[in-house]
C-alpha cells in the first residue's frame, strides 16, 4: 500500500527547496511512498512580490536560509531577479505535469531553476524549457498554460490550501501529523512509521 506525503510549497520559497531535499533523502529507500505536491502562492496578485535589493531578503537569507541550507548541505543562492517572479503560471503548468505523471520531476526542476540557476520561472519560454527537461512535451505544455482547465485546477488548489489553513510553507502532512516548516529526515521517517502503524 502506497503511503503519501502531502507537501504544500511555493517555488519562490527557499525553505521549500530544503524541505524537498530532506524528503527525498528520507524516502530514498521507500518506493512505496508518494509525494503529493500542493500549491500555495505566497504572494498572489495584486500583492507585490519581493525584491532582492530591499533589506528583507538579504537579511533573512543571511540569518536563516544560508545557515539552514549549509547545515543540510543543500546548495542554493539568493536569486537576483527583481522583482521576484509570480508563480501562478508555473503552478498551472504543475497541474498539466501532474496529469502527465511528471509532477515530481517538474516540481524539482522549477524549484532548482530558481534557486540554483537564477532563472525567471515566471517566464513562459523558460517554463517550457524546464518542462521539456522534466520530460514533458514543450509545445503541449505551453498550450496548457493558456487553457482554462488548468487555471481552474490551480484556483481549486489555492482554495484547498485556504481550507486547510495553510499559512506556512513548507507544510507537510503525513497521516494525521502536520509539520509546519522544514522537517528533518528523522522526523519524516518517524511520521511515516506512525502513519503506517495507526
Amino acid at each position: 500500500m502506497t503511503a503519501q506525503i502531502h507537501l504544500w510549497s511555493d517555488y519562490v520559497c527557499p525553505f521549500c527547496l530544503i524541505a524537498d531535499e530532506l524528503i527525498e533523502r528520507a524516502i530514498t529507500d521507500r518506493p512505496d511512498v508518494e509525494v503529493v505536491h500542493h500549491a500555495h502562492e505566497l504572494r498572489r496578485r495584486p500583492a507585490p512580490t519581493l525584491r532582492p535589493e530591499d533589506p528583507y531578503l538579504p537579511e533573512i537569507w543571511q540569518r536563516a536560509v544560508y545557515p539552514m541550507a549549509s547545515h543540510h548541505q543543500v546548495p542554493m543562492r539568493l536569486p537576483t531577479l527583481s522583482p521576484q517572479p509570480r508563480t501562478e503560471l508555473a503552478f498551472r503548468g504543475a497541474q498539466y505535469a501532474a496529469e502527465q505523471g511528471r509532477a515530481d520531476a517538474y516540481h524539482r526542476r522549477v524549484m532548482t531553476a530558481f534557486f540554483r540557476e537564477d532563472l525567471d520561472i515566471g517566464d513562459r519560454v523558460v517554463l517550457a524549457r524546464l518542462a521539456e527537461e522534466a520530460g514533458l512535451d514543450p509545445a503541449a505544455y505551453a498550450a496548457a498554460l493558456d487553457e482554462e482547465e488548468y487555471a481552474e485546477r490551480h484556483r481549486q488548489a489555492v482554495a484547498e490550501s485556504a481550507r486547510m489553513n495553510i499559512t506556512v510553507v513548507p507544510t507537510v502532512v503525513i497521516g494525521t501529523r502536520r509539520i509546519e516548516g522544514v522537517a528533518t529526515e528523522g522526523v519524516i521517517r518517524r511520521a511515516l512509521y506512525e502513519a503506517a502503524a495507526a
